[in-house]
This record gives structure tokens, C-alpha cells and sequence, in this order.
């Protein structure tokens, strides 16, 4: 057996045992990802060929379906639907006809019984229909079909080819008719107008007949009223003296309307000349209007105002005594007597035409008065009177209506007009309608196309796995350290094929030709590169302070966490600094079998013997044959407590000793939904990676895990999106560069070139 390597402590600075503080961690944060034209272009080319298979699907069917239909022909006709002006009813004529009959509705109502089973019968017997293959009823059956009878078939054939539509905003229906017979179309067509021509014309002929009979019954009895209730109103107005001004107004009650309007016009006047009365005998008498306006006053004020002026001027210079000042004086009193005089002629005047107002007014009021009482005495005559008018009006009115309609009627009765006219009779048509088959198959073509994109969109939103970096982003808010192609279709698992037969060459057993090792193995790999981008992401994170004890989990099993730890582990390993992974997964460990290290002791002791306390921790850690500064713990036995075990003082005890002995230690454990050993385990690690595999692992899944570590405070470094297929589309668009920019992606020379394992490249 191989002697276990002793653990010797090796020489650290000071500061590299701080741990690190989550508090000063990278800000991560960033905006969501605004969806764009190229992600709705890289959906359709992941599915690219479910859409093409449901286009041709489509397209096919239909195609199929056009060339086996047989050709129908559609004949088309227009008719024009005129108002009814020939009315047989005498309460209206045509204008008022029209108002209380919408032409809208009519035509309609006209379209309706375009397409009526009477007419349908009608035009069917007319043609004989049931002579044409097409309609192969019976004839005997069709002629001893009555009213009272179940309609036979030919009838709901006939109505089910028969189309009539108004044409918008005009009066023209048009009738179409489709058979598989070109002739049999146009011919229905017209045969059903002519038909429906002539029903009109006669429902019009029996309409009037009827109307003038009841006329002629009628107008004998009308007569009669209309001559007694004449002579009624007559003798009614000569016996009361009713004497009209016109049809709605006698002399009496227009002598009172003019009376009524003079005394208000009066009534008016006093009021306007009382106002001047009252103002006139107030203190302000010189705001009159009157005063205001008269020119006297207007020139005695302005004589007055300059005589002021002269006289304050002289009196001011001379005193009252001057000869001068005394004229002035005498002149401004003077004026003032006139200007007095002139306003008390006004005020006069304002009285005298307000007392002549007064007496006016009352004797309008009296001679309205007396106007009133003959005025009543004439409405109640009125009351009889207009009642034997309206009687006699009325009576006359019916009579001139019956008469004029009884000589339409006549009229109407011989002449053969019809408000309907054929403007456009159906002709033969000489190609068919249906199929149209460029038309049907350019349709299926959208169809399809819309369909397929619709069918690729509905199964992008059905797909609940996280797919790309922008999932992880949007969903938890952590980074994607690194993206990990998956190595199923690509180059590199020829190449790690080439590898082991070279280490078999070399006598190694190629036991190092696995994907653990692939980051030292295939060194120009995406794979070795991401890997690498993730040692590099982990290191800058915090320049004097990585994190020195890395968790690295998953949400759920077969996600390859244990893979992403063995090639973390080897690549930090690369850079010199002595690495340790540790299998923390005690329930379903991987580590030993990823490293290959079932060497002579198997998996007999590891971390599970220690933390019961049958083995001290140095004899638990296995050095790595081929790559150095690479050390191990497997896991040992599996115990029945794992989660004990993990939650021991002796794990703690175990992870602060191997930090004075490494540089890097690098836990896998066990799933975060399937145990709780990795949320026990990440409080005594420095950060924690969480891998997520592409296509596989629930968006639910992750949140979840996400919000298991944030409940125990753990630190979530970021996270690995594992097996990624470089040929989707959403990878190939958004990180082509890596495999084209720089040669990454094809290492078949490496292999060739790849040094025997156990050596360093």
C-alpha cells in the first residue's frame, strides 16, 4: 500500500487567512434583459425544423385537398330595388310613405325574400330543375310536393349554392349561383330574378285591386258625410256672426291682440317716463338725460365754466371791488339764472308727457277690458264652430284622397311597371371559382408559417429549464461565470479517445483520459476555457482576498457538479498553489471514481472515517498521481448520518485546518434540493458555486436553491451553466466568438500532439 503524504503546513502570508466578507463582494447587479428582434430570431432557428415540418404539413394537405376538388362556376347577377311610389292607401302620399318606410330596411326586407323557399320552389319548377345530374332529385316527388308538405332536398341544395348580398351604399343586390355546370349557374340566376320580377309585379296587381274595391264601397258614404258636415259649419257662421280674418284668427280676437300689444307698449312708455319723473324732482334732476342732452343747457354750461374762469382769475388778480370783477360777476349770475330756467323747462316738460302717458295707459286698459269680454263670448261660440269646421275639413279631405287613389288605382291596374330592374343579367362564366388553387396554396403557406412560429413560440414559453445566461440573470439576479459546452457532438471526445489510446501507448492505462481532466488535457478546448474563465472570475473577484474555500452544488442530481469540481480543482492546481478537493456528497460520492483514485486502498477510508473519528485527516488525503499540487478526500464509507456528520464540530475543525494547509479547497456536495449537506456545508465555505445544467435543470429548481443558501447567509459566487449545446442557436449567436475568434474548439491536434498522462503540458 501506498504511504498517505503527510500533511506539512506551508507557508502563508498573514492576510491570506482573512476570510472573505460577502459584504465586500463584486456588485453582480444588473438590469434584466430586454428582449429584442434577435432573440425572437434565435427562437425560430432552434425550431426551425418544427416550424418547416408543420408548413409542409399544411401546404401539403391542402395542396392535396385543391386538385381533388372539383371546379365549381359562380354566375353573378345585380338587380336594383327602387322605393314603392305607387301607393293604393289614401292617408298619405308618396313623400310621407317614404318616411315612415326606411329604404334600408325595404331592401333588405327585398333581400330576405330573394332568398325565401316560396321563390326558391318557384324558380325550381320553372327550370326543372331536377333534370340536371347535379340535382338528381325526384321529379314526381317535387311535383306533388304541397304547402303543408316537408320541403324535399333539391330545395335546401338549391338554397345552399344561392348567395344574395346588398351592395354597400347603393340599391343594387347582387345574386350569385354556383354550380358545377357553367350554363346551370347563369341560367338559375336569371330564371330566379325573372321569377322574383314577376312575383313582385303580381303581390303589386292584387294590392291594388283590393285597395280600388274598397275605395269604390267607400266613396259613396264619404260623399254624403262630407256635403252634411258643410252645411253645418255654414249655417253655425251666419247664425253667430263669426266672421274670419283667416283660417286661424276672427276680427275679434285680432282687435284684442292689438289692443293687448298697445297697452303694453304703454305700460312701457309709463315706466321709462316715470324713472325721468322720480329723477327729475331728486337732488340729481342734472343727470336727467334730458338735461344731459339738451343743447341749451350744453351751451349755457359752457358759457358758464368760462365766465367761471374769467372771474376767479379776476378776482384773484384784482379783488371784488374792480369795475371788471363786478361785470364778470353780474355775467356768471346771469347764466346761472338761465341755466336754471333752461333745466326747470325740461322738468316741466318731463311732467306733462308723464301725466299724458298716465292717461293713455288708462284707457287702453279699459278699452282691453271690454276687447276681453267680447272675446270670451266669441271663444265659446269658437269651440262649436271649429269643431263643425274640423268635421267638415276632415270629411273633405278623405273624399279628395278616395278619389284621387281610385284613379291611380284604375291607372296603376293597367299599367305593368315594377320598382325592380335587372341592371346586370348573369352571364356565362368561363373560368371557375373554386378551387382556386395558387390562392389556396399561397394561404396554406402563411398559415403554415404563422402556424409553425406561434407552434416554436408556444414551445419556448412551455419549456421551464434554464437555457442561457440570460435565464440565470433574470431569474436569480447571480452571474454566469462560466458556460460549459457539452462535449456529446463536439471534436473534444474524439480527442480525449486519442488521448487514452496515446496513455495506453504509454503505459498509463489511460487512466487519465476522462472529461475531469480535460482542462489539462485539452487546453485549447471551450471547455478547458471556461473552466479556466471560471478559476480566472473566482481570483479577480476579490483581488487580495479570493475565496479560498469553494462550495461547488447543484439544485438537483446528474447536473455535473462533480465534474465542474475535479476541473475547478485541476485548474487551480495549474497555477502552482496546492489545491485540495474534498467529496463532501456522503450519499452518493463521485470524486474518488472522477480522479481515478481507487488505487490500492479503494475507498475503505476518507471523510466520512474522520469526521466519526476512526482516522486522523492526514491519513483521509490521497495525492493525485498525474497532476500535481492536486490532493483528494473521498468520501470513505457511506455512513447513515450524513447530515450529522457534516453539521459536527469536527467538519469545522477539519475545513479551518486545511485552510493553513492549501491554497484552494474545493468541496462538492451533495444537490441542494436532494439534501440539506450543501446548505450545512456552505456556512463554512467561503463562496458557493451552483451548476446548473442547460435544458435540464428547472427554473423553479433554481430559484429555489437560490433562496435555501440566501436563508443560511451562504455566498452565492456565481454560477456554471453546464452542457451547453454549442450548436443552438441562442449559444451559437451570443458567444461564436470563442470557438472562431481565438481556435478553440477543435483539438485533434492536441490530441495527436498531447503529451503522455502524468505529464504537464
Amino acid at each position: 500500500m501506498e504511504e498517505a503524504p503527510k500533511l506539512t503546513p506551508m507557508e502563508r502570508r498573514r492576510d491570506s487567512l482573512a476570510v472573505v466578507s460577502p459584504a465586500t463582494a463584486i456588485s453582480w447587479e444588473q438590469g434584466p434583459h430586454d428582449p429584442n428582434l434577435l432573440d425572437y430570431f434565435l427562437i425560430l432557428r432552434k425550431h426551425q425544423w418544427l416550424i418547416l415540418t408543420f408548413l409542409l404539413t399544411v401546404v401539403t394537405i391542402v395542396t392535396i385537398a385543391s386538385f381533388k376538388m372539383k371546379p365549381v362556376y359562380v354566375a353573378s347577377a345585380r338587380v336594383e330595388v327602387d322605393r314603392e311610389i305607387d301607393n293604393p292607401l289614401p292617408f298619405q302620399n308618396a313623400d310621407s310613405y317614404d318616411m315612415y318606410i326606411d329604404l334600408d330596411t325595404y331592401i333588405e326586407t327585398q333581400t330576405k325574400i330573394l332568398q325565401s323557399e316560396t321563390l326558391a320552389m318557384k324558380t325550381i319548377r320553372a327550370m326543372d330543375l331536377t333534370r340536371y345530374p347535379e340535382f338528381g332529385g325526384n321529379a314526381a316527388a317535387l311535383a306533388n310536393t304541397g304547402p303543408n308538405q316537408q320541403a324535399p332536398a333539391i330545395l335546401g341544395e338549391f338554397l345552399s349554392r344561392l348567395s344574395v348580398k346588398r351592395v354597400p351604399n347603393s340599391r343594387l343586390i347582387e345574386v350569385q349561383f354556383a354550380a358545377e355546370d357553367p350554363q346551370l349557374a347563369a341560367l338559375a340566376v336569371n330564371t330566379h330574378l325573372e321569377t322574383y320580377k314577376e312575383e313582385n309585379f303580381k303581390s303589386r296587381y292584387d294590392s291594388t285591386m283590393q285597395a280600388s274595391d274598397f275605395l269604390s264601397s267607400e266613396l259613396e258614404d264619404l260623399r254624403q258625410k262630407m256635403e252634411k258636415s258643410e252645411n253645418a259649419e255654414v249655417n253655425y257662421e251666419r247664425d253667430n256672426q263669426i266672421w274670419m280674418v283667416d283660417a286661424n284668427q276672427n276680427t275679434t280676437t285680432q282687435k284684442l291682440a292689438d289692443l293687448s300689444h298697445a297697452l303694453t307698449e304703454a305700460q312701457t312708455e309709463l315706466a321709462l317716463k316715470q324713472a325721468d319723473y322720480q329723477l327729475a324732482h331728486s337732488p340729481n334732476a342734472d343727470s336727467l338725460p334730458a338735461v344731459l342732452t339738451s343743447p341749451v343747457v350744453q351751451d349755457l354750461v359752457k358759457q358758464k365754466s368760462v365766465i367761471d374762469v374769467q372771474y376767479a382769475q379776476a378776482l384773484s388778480q384784482f379783488g371784488p371791488n374792480y369795475p371788471k370783477v363786478q361785470i364778470l360777476k353780474a355775467q356768471e349770475d346771469s347764466l346761472g339764472k338761465q341755466l336754471n330756467a333752461a333745466k326747470q323747462a325740461i322738468i316741466h316738460q318731463i311732467d306733462d308727457e308723464y301725466a299724458e302717458t298716465q292717461a293713455r295707459e288708462v284707457l287702453l286698459e279699459r278699452d282691453l277690458n271690454h276687447q276681453e269680454a267680447l272675446a270670451d263670448n266669441m271663444a265659446q261660440k269658437l269651440v262649436q264652430y271649429n269643431l263643425l269646421k274640423r268635421d267638415a275639413d276632415s270629411n273633405k279631405e278623405l273624399y279628395d284622397g278616395l278619389l284621387q287613389k281610385l284613379k291611380e288605382a284604375g291607372i296603376s291596374a293597367g299599367l305593368r311597371s315594377s320598382n325592380i330592374r335587372i341592371v346586370d343579367p348573369a352571364l356565362v362564366p368561363s373560368t371557375p371559382s373554386q378551387p382556386q388553387k395558387a390562392r389556396n396554396i399561397l394561404l396554406s403557406l402563411l398559415i403554415g408559417l404563422v402556424g409553425g412560429c406561434g407552434l416554436a413560440f408556444l414551445r419556448e414559453y412551455l419549456d421551464n429549464t434554464v437555457k442561457s445566461p440570460d435565464d440565470i440573470q433574470i431569474l436569480t439576479g447571480l452571474p454566469s461565470l462560466a458556460v460549459v459546452p457539452t462535449l456529446a457532438n463536439g471534436t473534444a471526445r474524439r480527442a480525449l479517445t486519442g488521448i487514452s489510446r496515446t496513455a495506453n501507448a504509454a503505459g498509463n492505462n489511460g487512466s487519465d483520459s476522462r472529461v475531469e481532466f480535460i482542462s489539462m488535457q485539452q487546453p485549447k478546448s471551450m471547455v478547458s476555457e471556461a473552466f479556466r474563465g471560471l478559476r480566472t472570475s473566482l481570483l479577480l473577484s476579490q483581488a487580495d482576498h479570493p475565496p479560498q474555500v469553494i462550495l461547488v452544488t447543484s439544485a438537483l442530481p446528474q447536473e455535473g457538479k462533480t465534474t465542474a469540481a475535479a476541473n475547478l480543482a485541476v485548474t487551480l492546481a495549474q497555477l502552482g498553489d496546492r489545491t485540495l478537493l474534498v467529496d463532501c456528497d456522503l450519499r452518493k460520492p463521485g470524486v474518488h471514481s472522477a480522479l481515478n483514485l481507487l488505487n490500492g486502498r479503494g475507498n475503505v477510508v476518507g471523510l466520512s472515517s474522520y469526521l466519526a473519528g476512526v482516522s486522523p485527516l492526514r491519513d483521509v488525503v490521497v495525492p493525485h498521481p498525474t497532476v500535481p499540487n492536486l490532493d483528494a478526500i473521498p468520501t470513505g464509507p457511506i455512513p447513515p448520518n450524513p447530515a450529522d456528520l457534516l453539521s459536527s464540530h469536527r467538519m469545522a475543525d477539519a475545513v479551518e485546518d486545511l485552510r493553513h494547509l492549501y491554497k484552494f479547497v474545493v468541496i462538492d456536495s451533495p444537490p441542494i434540493l436532494a439534501a440539506t449537506d450543501a446548505v450545512i456545508t456552505s456556512a463554512l465555505a467561503d463562496g458557493v458555486l451552483v451548476v446548473v445544467r442547460s435544458r435540464s435543470t428547472p427554473k423553479e429548481a433554481l430559484i429555489r436553491s437560490r433562496e435555501l443558501l440566501s436563508s443560511v447567509k451562504g455566498r452565492i459566487l456565481g454560477v456554471i451553466l453546464n452542457r451547453v449545446d454549442s450548436g443552438e442557436p441562442d449559444y451559437y449567436y451570443s458567444y461564436r466568438y470563442y470557438p472562431d475568434a481565438y481556435g478553440y474548439g477543435d483539438d485533434t491536434e492536441d490530441a495527436k500532439a498531447s503529451p503522455p498522462a502524468g505529464t504537464i503540458p
